[in-house]
C-alpha cells in the first residue's frame, strides 16, 4: 500500500469534519497516523517494485586465446605477460560469480569491464574466446548465446552490474529517508548503466544483440528504474511532509515513467507480459495517486468543484490499474485496493459536501489543467562506467591496465595502412609510372625498326654483340622452360584459390537449398527467419566480387598465354645456341658502307646509346626505390606517436585513425621521387625526338638500299622477342603475386562461409524442433477439469468420454478397479469395465462398438459416472455428464 495515500489529512493538519465544519489534529495526533502508515508501509514495500535478473555465464579461459594471438601476430613473447593473463582470468572468475545483492559486486564487475574496454584497444573483438551467456529475461532463458566477441562479454559484465544495482535498491530497507535516497540512488545508477550499454556498447557489438538487450527491451527497463527511483523519491516526499501539491508533480512523473516503460515493453520481445501488466498497472495507479493529491490541495485552496472532478478522475484511474489484477502480487493490488477505499471515501464526502454547502460547479475532465511534473531522477551511470579507462592506472581506482607493454593492435593496423599505402604510392605512383614511360620508348624504337635496321648495317655479317648478349641471358634463366614452369605455378595458385572459393560456394548453395526446402515444407507463416541473402548479404557480396576477381584474372591469364604462343618460335630461338642464331638472321653481301649513311648511322647509334643509358638509369631507380620502401619502417614514429597520445590523453583506447597526420609526414619523403618523374617525362620527350629525327635521315640516306632488308627483319624480331620475353616475366610475377593475395581472401571467405552455414544449421535445428513441439501440443486437445463444459449426448455411434468428473461418485468403486477416487486422469487409457451379461446385446447392434469401426476420445459427449449395478447402467446411457475413471469404459 503506497504511502501516505491512506491518511493523506496527517500531513495537511487540517481536515473537514462530518458536517461541513473544520478540526485540527494536533502533532501528535499527526505522528500517530504517520507512524501507522510507515508500519504497513515496511510490511508492504518490499515487494511492489521490480528487480533485474542476473545473466548468467560458464567459465572460459582467456589465457589460452589472448597467448595463442599474442603468439601470431606479435613481435613479442605471451611468458612476458605471465601475471596478465592469470589476472584477467580471476577477474573474470570474479565478475561471473556476482550473482547476489551484495556492494562488494559492484567493484568486481566495474573493474573487470574496465580491463575489457582496455583489452579492445589492445586486441580486435574477436579475439578466440567463446563466451557463452544465458538470456536474463524472455523465452529462451535456458539457452546460452555464444559469441566470440569482447564487445559482447562487456556488454553481459554491463548488464549484470545493472542488475546488481536494481537488486541492491530492492533489497534495502525503503521506510527510512536514507533507505529511500540510496534506493533512488541506486535505480539511477541502474537506469545510467542501461543508457550507456544501450548507446555506447550496444552499437559497437557488430553482431546482432541477444533479445533481452535490443533498444526496446534495454529503453523499456531504463525507463522502469526511473520509475521506481521517482518512486522512491515521491516516497520521501509523503515521509517529509510536502505539500500536496509538490507530491502530486512527483506522482505525475511516477506514472509517465511507468507509462514510457510500459509502451517501450510491449515492442519487446522478452519481457514477460506479467511485467507488462505490473507497468500499467503501476501507471493507472500513480496517475490516480496524482490526482488524490492534487484534490487534497484544491481543497485545502477551497476550490470544491475541482476537488469534486479531481476525485472523480483519481477513482476511474483506480479501476483502471484494479483491472490488470488478475496479473499483478498481492502487494500492489492492495495498493490500489486501498488507494481505492481512500479516493471513494473522499470522494462520498466531497460530492456531499459540495451539493449540500459549497454548490461549486464540478468542471468536466477536459477542462481540468494537465498536472505539471516534478522529475528528480535521471540515468547516471557511475562514473567507473563512463570513464572506466581514466580510472586505470599506476595508482587508479580500477588498477593497473592489464598488457600495458604489449605494443597496441591499433597500433598495429596503423603500421599494415601505411605499409599498403608506401607499397601503393612506390610500385604504382613510381615504380609503375616509370616502366610505363620505358614501354612507351621502347614501342617508338619497334615502330622505327631499331635497333634491328642499323644493326643490320653495321655489322652484316654474323651476330651483333647485343642480341649475343640477349641470347645468353635468355639461356642462362632457362628461359623458354622458366616461362612454362611459371605459367604453371600460377595455374596451380589459381586452382587451389578456385578449390577454396567454390568449397565456400557450395556450402552456401547447400545452405540455401536447405533453407529454401524448409520454407517450403513449413511455409513462410512457420519458416520466419531471414532467408540466406539477407541473414549474410557481406559474405554473398564477397562471393560476386571474388567471381568477379577470377573472371578478371582470367582474362589477364589468357592475353599472357596468347603473347607466349605468338612469341614461342622466337624464344626457341633465343634460347638456342649462337649457330641457331646465325642460321635465322641472313647475311648480307654489302662490304662498303657509303659516308653519307655512315655519318647518319654514327647520329642513329648515339641516339640509341642515350636511350639505353636513360633505361640502365631507370633500372637502378626503381631499385633504389624498393630498397628505400623495405627501409622505410615507420614503427619508430608509430611509437613515439603512440607514447604522446597515451600522455596527452591517459588511457584512451588507441585509433588507427588518430595516426593520418604521421602517415602524411611520412609519405613526403617520395615527395622528391614524384618531382623526378616529371624530369623523367621531359628527358625521355627530348630523347624520343632526337631518335625520330635521326631515323629519319639514316632511312632518307639508306633508302632504296635493299640488300640488308630480311637481315633488318630478323635481327628487329629477335629484339622484340627478347622484349616480350621480359614483358611476359612481369606479367606473370604479377599475376602469381595477385593469385598469392587472392588465397587469403578466398580463405577468409570460406571460414566465413563455414561459421555462418554451422550457425545456419544450428538455427534451422532449434526452429524445426520448436515447430514440431508446437504441432505436438497443437495435436493434443487435452482441457483443464475447471474448464470443462457438461455438453450434450451425442448418437452411440462410438464411445466418448470426458477428461474430468462434473459430480462425485454416489457409490464405491468396484473391488477390481484400484484408482483414487478424487484424481481424475486427463489421458486414461482405454479399459474395457465388468459389465454385466444382462445389460450387453448378444450382437452388434445401433449402439454397439466393433472393431472396424475403431475407438474415438471426444469430451462432447460424455457418460456420467453411474452405480455399479446392473439397473443403473440403462439409466446412464444418454444422460449428459463426465466420465468417472473409477468406471473404466463403457461401449454400448
Amino acid at each position: 500500500m503506497q504511502c501516505g495515500e491512506l491518511m493523506p489529512q496527517a500531513h495537511t493538519r487540517h481536515a473537514r469534519c462530518r458536517g461541513g465544519g473544520w478540526a485540527t489534529f494536533s502533532g501528535q495526533q499527526t505522528d500517530f497516523f504517520l507512524s501507522q502508515v510507515l508500519l504497513r508501509s515496511a510490511l508492504t514495500m518490499a515487494s511492489n517494485i521490480l528487480q533485474l535478473p542476473f545473466r548468467r555465464s560458464h567459465t572460459v579461459s582467456l589465457t589460452d586465446a589472448i597467448t595463442q594471438y599474442i603468439s601470431s601476430k606479435y613481435d613479442q613473447r605471451p611468458d612476458m605477460f605471465a601475471d596478465d593473463l592469470m589476472i584477467i582470468d580471476k577477474l573474470r572468475t570474479e565478475a561471473i560469480n556476482v550473482q547476489e545483492p551484495h556492494v562488494s559486486g559492484v567493484s568486481r564487475l566495474v573493474t573487470y569491464a574496465a580491463q575489457l574496454k582496455w583489452l579492445g584497444g589492445k586486441f580486435p573483438i574477436d579475439v578466440g574466446v567463446d563466451f557463452s551467456w544465458y538470456p536474463a529475461l524472455g523465452f529462451n532463458a535456458t539457452r546460452p548465446i555464444s559469441q566470440n566477441n569482447l564487445r559482447f562479454e562487456l556488454a553481459n559484465i554491463l548488464f549484470n552490474l545493472a542488475a546488481l544495482y536494481s537488486q541492491l535498491a530492492y533489497a534495502l530497507n525503503r521506510t527510512t529517508a536514507d533507505g529511500l535516497k540510496q534506493a533512488c540512488n541506486y535505480s539511477c545508477q541502474a537506469a545510467g548503466v542501461l543508457n550507456h550499454l544501450r548507446t555506447d556498447i550496444i552499437p559497437d557489438l557488430r553482431t546482432s544483440p541477444p533479445e533481452d538487450m535490443d533498444e526496446m527491451t534495454l529503453l523499456s527497463l531504463e525507463q522502469l528504474l526511473l520509475a521506481q527511483g521517482q518512486e522512491c523519491f515521491w516516497q520521501k516526499a509523503v515521509k517529509d511532509g510536502l505539500k500536496d501539491a509538490s507530491i502530486a508533480r512527483l506522482a505525475a512523473k511516477v506514472s509517465d515513467f511507468y507509462g514510457d516503460a510500459g509502451d517501450s515493453a510491449v515492442k519487446s520481445n522478452a519481457i514477460s507480459t506479467e511485467w507488462i501488466h505490473h507497468m500499467t498497472a503501476k501507471n493507472h495507479h500513480f496517475a490516480a495517486a496524482a490526482q488524490y493529491r492534487q484534490s487534497l490541495d484544491c481543497l485545502e485552496k477551497r476550490r470544491y468543484g475541482e476537488e469534486v472532478a479531481r476525485l472523480r478522475d483519481s477513482l476511474n484511474c483506480v479501476n483502471e490499474g484494479l483491472k490488470e489484477s488478475r496479473w499483478v502480487n498481492r502487494i500492489v493490488q492492495g495498493d490500489l485496493n486501498g488507494l481505492k477505499s481512500r479516493v471513494a471515501e473522499d470522494l462520498k464526502r466531497a460530492e456531499k459536501d459540495n451539493d449540500i454547502i459549497y454548490l461549486s460547479p464540478v468542471p468536466p475532465k477536459s477542462e481540468l489543467k494537465t498536472l505539471d511534473r516534478a522529475s528528480m531522477v535521471a540515468s547516471k551511470a557511475p562514473s567507473q562506467v563512463t570513464d572506466a579507462i581514466s580510472m586505470l592506472g599506476e595508482n587508479g581506482p580500477l588498477g593497473q591496465p592489464l598488457f600495458a607493454k604489449l605494443v597496441p593492435y591499433a597500433v598495429h593496423i596503423a603500421a599494415s595502412i601505411y605499409s599498403d599505402r608506401r607499397d601503393r604510392l612506390v610500385n604504382e605512383s613510381l615504380i609503375g609510372e616509370l616502366e610505363s614511360m620505358t614501354d612507351k620508348l621502347r614501342d617508338l624504337l619497334s615502330s622505327l625498326n631499331l635497333p634491328g635496321s642499323l644493326q643490320a648495317l653495321e655489322k652484316p655479317l654474323g651476330l651483333p654483340p647485343a642480341l649475343v648478349s640477349h641470347a645468353e641471358e635468355m639461356r642462362q634463366q632457362d628461359g623458354l622452360n622458366r616461362l612454362r614452369r611459371s605459367v604453371q605455378d600460377t595455374a596451380r595458385i589459381k586452382g587451389n584459390d578456385r578449390a577454396v572459393y567454390n568449397e565456400g560456394v557450395e556450402l552456401l548453395a547447400a545452405e540455401k537449398a536447405e533453407d529454401d526446402a524448409a520454407r517450403h515444407k513449413y511455409g513462410t507463416d512457420r519458416w520466419t527467419r531471414e532467408k540466406s541473402e539477407a541473414a549474410a548479404p557481406k559474405i554473398y557480396n564477397s562471393q560476386i566480387e571474388i567471381n568477379g576477381y577470377f573472371t578478371s584474372a582470367q582474362n589477364s591469364d589468357d592475353l599472357v598465354e596468347r603473347k607466349l604462343r605468338d612469341s614461342e618460335s622466337v624464344f626457341l630461338v633465343l634460347t638456342g645456341s649462337n649457330r641457331d642464331l646465325e642460321s635465322y638472321v641472313p647475311s648480307s653481301r654489302r662490304a662498303a658502307i657509303p659516308p653519307e649513311v655512315e655519318r647518319e648511322s654514327i647520329k642513329l647509334r648515339s641516339c640509341l646509346s642515350e636511350v639505353s643509358r636513360m633505361e640502365n638509369r631507370r633500372k637502378r631507380r626503381i631499385q633504389g626505390w624498393k630498397d628505400k620502401a623495405r627501409g622505410d619502417d615507420i614503427h619508430p614514429a608509430l611509437l613515439k606517436e603512440t607514447a604522446r597520445l597515451e600522455r596527452e590523453f591517459p588511457m584512451q583506447a588507441i585509433q588507427a585513425s588518430q595516426f593520418e597526420d604521421l602517415f602524411e609526414a611520412q609519405l613526403r619523403l617520395y615527395d622528391s621521387d614524384r618531382d623526378m618523374l616529371a624530369q623523367e617525362w621531359k628527358d625521355q620527350e627530348q630523347v624520343a625526338d632526337q631518335v625520330r629525327e635521326a631515323n629519319k635521315a639514316f632511312t632518307r640516306a639508306h633508302k632504296g638500299d635493299a640488300s640488308t632488308k630480311e637481315r633488318e627483319t630478323a635481327l628487329q624480331d629477335l629484339e622484340n622477342g627478347y622484349l616480350k620475353y621480359k614483358e611476359i616475366i612481369s606479367n606473370l610475377d604479377v599475376g602469381r603475386k595477385f593469385y598469392n593475395d587472392l588465397a587469403k581472401i578466398v580463405a577468409r571467405f570460406r571460414d566465413d562461409a563455414k561459421a555462418f552455414v554451422h550457425q545456419r544449421r544450428m538455427e534451422a535445428s532449434q526452429l524445426e524442433a520448436d515447430i514440431s513441439n508446437v504441432t505436438a501440443m497443437a495435436s493434443l486437445h487435452i482441457t483443464q477439469p475447471h474448464l470443462r463444459q457438461t455438453q450434450p449426448t451425442r448418437p452411440h455411434h462410438s464411445p466418448t468420454y470426458s477428461s474430468a468428473p462434473s459430480q462425485p461418485p454416489t457409490q464405491a468403486p468396484p473391488p477390481t478397479v484400484h484408482r483414487p477416487e478424487a484424481a481424475p486422469l486427463t489421458a486414461p487409457q482405454p479399459l474395457r469395465a465388468a459389465v454385466p451379461p444382462a445389460v450387453q446385446s448378444p450382437g452388434p447392434g445401433p449402439g454397439m462398438w466393433t472393431p472396424n469401426m475403431g475407438v474415438r476420445f471426444n469430451s462432447a459427449a460424455a457418460v456420467p459416472p453411474v452405480a455399479n449395478a446392473p439397473s443403473a447402467a440403462p439409466a446412464a446411457r444418454g444422460q449428459g455428464g463426465t466420465w468417472d475413471p473409477s468406471q473404466g469404459i463403457r461401449f454400448s
